[in-house]
C-alpha cells in the first residue's frame, strides 16, 4: 500500500516524517545513541547480514502470529518496549497503549515515562512496567507493588546502562522545567515546527518533563534530572539484590539488557522469568555488538529455562521474524513506534504496528512457516562469524551509525529504547 498523507508504508517514512514535525531537539534526543555510534549502527546493519531460505511450493494459505509472553497471548510476536522522556505527543504513553491493545500486543512502560500506570494500565490491560534500579530496595519493591496494584502483568528491570553521555556529534540540551526562560529559548526551534506547537495548544498543555512512575501514586512527580540524579547515587545491584527482588515481587520479572551467556545463566539461578537480550537501544557502551549477535549463544545456553526476549534494532517485520527464528519469543520495539507517533499519533503507532504486522505475515508466507512457532534457525543464513565475540574484528557494516534521512552522525542520549 503506498504512502499517503495519513498512511506510511514503511518505519523509515515514519522516521522521515518525524523528522520533519519534531523540533530539532526532540527529534535528536529520540534518534539517541552513545559515544560514535557503533553500536546503533550494528543494531540495524546486523539484520542485513541475516539471509533467508524460502520456498516457493505447498506455502500455507493462513499463517498464524500469535504467541504468549510470560503466559499472555499476544496477536503478534512484537511488543512496546519502554522508552522514557519522550515529549513527542501530549497524550504520550496513554496514547501508545491505546495503539498497541487495539493491535493486540502489550506495552512497556518506563518508569521515566510520562504518565502513570495507572493510565497506562487501563488503556491497556497487557501492560510491563519497568524500572532501573533507583533508590533503595523498598523503594523499588514499592515501585512494583504500585504497578501491580494498578494492573501491571510484568516487571522489566532494566540493568545496561552506564551513565555514557558522551556524543561525538554533540547532544542536544534537555530541559530541566518549562519556564519562561527555557520556552524563550526553545521558541526558535519550536516556531519552525508549527504542527508540532499546534498539537500541544489543542489539547492545551506543555510537554511533561515529570516522571511519575518514580515514586509514590500520590506524590508529586519528581522531574527527570531529580530522578536521574537519585538513580546515578544509588549503587548499582548485586546478584544478591536482584535475588531478593524476584522472590519478593508478586509479578514475573523480566531481567532486561543481557548480552552475555554467563549473565544469562544468572539470571536462571535468581528465578527471572524472562530476559531480554538488548543493549539499550546502542546507548550503552558504545562498541557493544548488536543485540542480534548476541542472541544465538544465549539461547543454546538457556533457552529452555526461561522466556527471551529480544529488543535492539528492529525495523521491520522481517528483522522479528529473523529474532524468533534465533530463538526469541517475541521483540520489543523503542525508536520505530515513537516516530510513528511523532508523524500520527497514536494512529501512527497503529500505523507502525500494522507494517510490522504484515512484514511479519509476509516473511511466514515467504519461508513456508504455517505460524511464529515452525520458525528454526534453519530459515536464516547467517554468515560465518556472526555471533562474534569480544576482540572479534567487526564486519565492514560496523560503521559509524548514520541517521538514513541525512547524512549526519546520530545523535543523542536517552533512557530506554
Amino acid at each position: 500500500m503506498a504512502s499517503t498523507k495519513d498512511w506510511f508504508e514503511t518505519v523509515n517514512e515514519a522516521q522521515w516524517r518525524a523528522k520533519k514535525r519534531l523540533p530539532r531537539s526532540v527529534y535528536l534526543a529520540l534518534l539517541a545513541a552513545s559515544e560514535r555510534g557503533l553500536t546503533l549502527s550494528d543494531n540495524v546493519a546486523a539484520f542485513d547480514e541475516l539471509g533467508w531460505r524460502p520456498r516457493v511450493a505447498d506455502l500455507p494459505g493462513e499463517r498464524d502470529l500469535s504467541t504468549t509472553v510470560l503466559g499472555h497471548e499476544i496477536s503478534m510476536p512484537l511488543m512496546i518496549s519502554p522508552v522514557g522522556v519522550q515529549a513527542v505527543h501530549p497524550e504520550g504513553e496513554v496514547a501508545v497503549a491505546r495503539a498497541a491493545a487495539a493491535e493486540g500486543t502489550a506495552m512497556g512502560l518506563s518508569a521515566f515515562g510520562s504518565k502513570p500506570i495507572e493510565e497506562v494500565a487501563e488503556a491497556n490491560p497487557l501492560t510491563f512496567l519497568q524500572t532501573y534500579w533507583v533508590g533503595s530496595r523498598d523503594d523499588i519493591l514499592a515501585r512494583a507493588e504500585r504497578g501491580k496494584a494498578a494492573g501491571a502483568k510484568a516487571f522489566i528491570l532494566t540493568l545496561d546502562w552506564s551513565f555514557a553521555s558522551r556524543r561525538d556529534w554533540g547532544s542536544p540540551p534537555i530541559p530541566e522545567k518549562l519556564d519562561l526562560k527555557t520556552m524563550l529559548k526553545f521558541a526558535p526551534e519550536v516556531i519552525r515546527k508549527p504542527r508540532y506547537l499546534a498539537t500541544y495548544l489543542q489539547h492545551r498543555q506543555l510537554p511533561e518533563l515529570g516522571v511519575p512512575n518514580i515514586g509514590a501514586r500520590d506524590e508529586e512527580a519528581p522531574g527527570f534530572f531529580e530522578a536521574y540524579g537519585k538513580w546515578m547515587q544509588t549503587p548499582p545491584p548485586t546478584w544478591e539484590d536482584l535475588a531478593w527482588l524476584v522472590d519478593q515481587v508478586d509479578l514475573p520479572v523480566v531481567i532486561k539488557g543481557v548480552s552475555r551467556v554467563d549473565d544469562a545463566r544468572r539470571s536462571v539461578d535468581i528465578g527471572a522469568a524472562a530476559i531480554s537480550v538488548s543493549n539499550h537501544g546502542g546507548n550503552n557502551l558504545d562498541g557493544t555488538p548488536g543485540s542480534i549477535r548476541s542472541l544465538p549463544p544465549i539461547v543454546e545456553a538457556v533457552g529452555d529455562q526461561l522466556e527471551i526476549l529480544f529488543d535492539g534494532g528492529i525495523r521491520r517485520g522481517g528483522d522479528a521474524v529473523k529474532a524468533v527464528a534465533l530463538g526469541a519469543r517475541a521483540v520489543m520495539i523503542g525508536r520505530a513506534y515513537l516516530w510513528g507517533m511523532a508523524a500520527n499519533g497514536e494512529q501512527g503507532v497503529k500505523n507502525v504496528l500494522s507494517v510490522m504486522r504484515s512484514g511479519i505475515d509476509e516473511a511466514l508466507l515467504g519461508l513456508g512457516r504455517a505460524s511464529v512457532h515452525d520458525l528454526t534457525p534453519d530459515d536464516v543464513i547467517a554468515p560465518a562469524g556472526f555471533t562474534r565475540g569480544p576482540g572479534e574484528p567487526a564486519p565492514a557494516a560496523l560503521a559509524m551509525a548514520a541517521d538514513p534521512t541525512t547524512r549526519q552522525s546520530p545523535p543523542t542520549a536517552h533512557p530506554e529504547g
